[in-house]
């Protein structure tokens, strides 16, 4: 079963207001949309650079530019984009 993302909306909302983010959340989306990630190790296996901040998990986005916080739900594989911001 693969990873459901829950919020692709807002990314093309951010996306709109934010060019230089569009690639990040492009290839982002691809990837955890093909995923099948039943823990944190195995996500960093695709973003190694996530972090996880209590029941969130952080990516950066354009070369740390911009972050994606989402919540995980492994057992459901299921991904809920909370937040995306500038990261300064």
């Amino acid at each position: 079963m693969l990873v459901r993302v829950i919020g692709r909306k807002a990314t093309r909302e951010f996306g709109a207001k934010h060019a230089d983010s569009v690639a990040s959340l492009s290839n982002w989306l691809t990837i955890a949309g093909k995923a099948s990630w039943r823990t944190f190790a195995q996500l960093r296996e695709d973003f190694g650079s996530a972090d996880q901040v209590g029941r969130r998990t952080a990516f950066n986005i354009a070369g740390n530019k911009y972050r994606l916080v989402a919540r995980m739900n492994y057992r459901t594989r299921k991904v809920f984009i909370l937040h995306l911001m500038k990261h300064d």
